[in-house]
């Protein structure tokens, strides 16, 4: 999506700003020279400079948007029931309840090598018969007896070590003899090695990883007690979007509705559904009131335009505005409703960049705390190049990480997604700027850490 005319006031000024700072740094323009022959941004006009200052003094800093969206959620997250999922429904889920062993682990003795199960001291005379892993239980050995045996087999009573394949040899009259020293009990995986039956393997709040997986399988689970992903309905606002083919006629091609539900489930969500809207009030105000979602994320309509109908239809429905336009840079006239007790509703920009912007300030932290996932430990990194600042507000900017420096990339303006495209995190820079050598606090994405396949599951 892009710039929406008088419906996207503030977003037009994001547009001015940011994106020319960020055609000017490649040294494309559209910036502007004064009468000394030095480079400027176009001057807003006088009555949209006056509205956007009064809303920048009513915005919420950046770090407290983030920590009003990660608490808005919590006494939602606390009334959510556990949901009881098979394991092949668990990955990426939090466990609501700590993962008890169901079972010994290993739940008897077991062979850690191929080899022969000796009893006493060689050599040893070798039975005919083998043991192999998930045969039933072997007669005893008396000692100077061995047998074959298999890794993960069951380790036949009275066995007093394992000797290994290549350990051992047979001579002329087919006895086993060790070419090494051995020890009491070698190479044999002890029941209960691991844990015992009721042992607490894991907290709950642990995030259930490929590895949870195969532990919970190994300690007898086939389905775990998670909290469930949080729904998220997409309602994509506009008259001018295209969901295929170019750009023509003034319409433009829907960037948000591809882009946000991957995202959305990248963030541990389960998006219900994605609706596309034209610019009407009635519409708004039916979707967002019959929504059952947890969250409800609105794409545009966030500023004053005569088409601009999220604030009013809150208004309408007398939802409580927690945060109304954030001090960041792009994306700042994002919003946050709660709707009902159990209900909230992100408002993002309509520019693709800004809205995610708005996702990764306000949507992130509000779907963290009610999955039930503990916030990311924050990390800096220096950053290899000087970035330009707001003279008030946070800036996100997209940068790549190459060893331990982060790269400023460029197109990082608000309609600009070419960008982030390319991007490993967002650099997070303070007001007034950055300069090169200084760390900033850096954001993930999902995908530069987790890899594609795994994040979107």
């Amino acid at each position: 999506m892009t710039p929406r005319g008088t419906r996207q006031g503030l977003d037009a000024e994001d547009l001015d700003v940011e994106e020319a700072l960020a055609l000017v740094k490649d040294g494309n323009g559209p910036a502007q020279c004064d009468g000394n022959g030095t480079q400027s941004s176009p001057a807003p006009q006088a009555g949209h400079r006056a509205a956007s200052e009064e809303h920048r003094h009513q915005a919420t800093p950046w770090p407290e948007a983030r920590r009003i969206a990660a608490r808005a959620a919590r006494s939602a997250a606390a009334r959510r029931a556990p949901v009881s999922v098979t394991l092949d429904d668990a990955l990426g889920l939090v466990l609501a309840a700590p993962l008890a062993a169901l079972t010994d682990l290993p739940s008897f003795d077991t062979s850690a090598m191929d080899g022969w199960a000796v009893a006493g001291p060689g050599p040893w005379h070798v039975r005919d018969e083998g043991v192999l892993a998930g045969s039933a239980a072997h007669a005893p050995l008396a000692d100077g007896e061995a047998v074959r045996i298999a890794t993960g087999a069951r380790i036949p009573p009275d066995t007093t070590a394992v000797l290994r394949s290549e350990h051992g040899r047979t001579d002329d009259n087919d006895r086993l003899h060790p070419t090494r020293e051995m020890q009491h009990g070698q190479d044999i995986r002890p029941r209960g090695q691991e844990c015992r039956s009721g042992d607490q393997l894991l907290l709950a709040g642990a995030v259930v990883t490929p590895a949870v997986l195969g532990l919970a399988a190994a300690a007898g689970y086939d389905t775990l007690a998670v909290v469930p992903r949080p729904r998220v309905e997409v309602l994509v606002l506009g008259d001018e979007l295209l969901t295929e083919g170019r750009p023509h006629d003034g319409l433009i091609r829907d960037a948000l509705g591809p882009m946000l539900p991957p995202w959305l489930r990248a963030l541990g969500a389960e998006v219900t559904a994605v609706r596309r809207l034209r610019d009407d009030a009635k519409v708004l105000h039916k979707a967002i009131t019959s929504s059952g979602a947890d969250l409800i994320v609105t794409t545009g309509g966030t500023a004053s335009g005569p088409v601009d109908h999220v604030h009013p239809t809150l208004r309408r429905i007398g939802a409580e505005l927690l945060v109304d336009g954030v001090k960041v840079r792009p994306g700042h006239p994002m919003l946050l409703a709660r709707i009902k007790d159990d209900q909230h509703l992100v408002g993002l920009p309509g520019n693709p960049l800004a809205a995610v912007s708005g996702l990764l300030t306000l949507a992130e932290p509000l779907l963290r705390t009610l999955a039930a996932r503990l916030a990311p430990e924050s990390y800096a990194l220096p950053l290899r190049e000087t970035v330009h600042g707001h003279p008030y507000d946070t800036r996100l900017i997209p940068v790549v990480l190459r060893g331990d420096h982060a790269g400023p990339l460029h197109y990082n303006g608000p309609a600009m997604l070419r960008g982030i495209a390319a991007a490993d995190a967002l650099a997070v820079v303070p007001p007034g700027g950055a300069r090169a050598g200084q760390e900033a606090e850096l954001l993930d994405l999902p995908w530069a850490t987790a890899g594609i396949g795994a994040c979107f599951t």
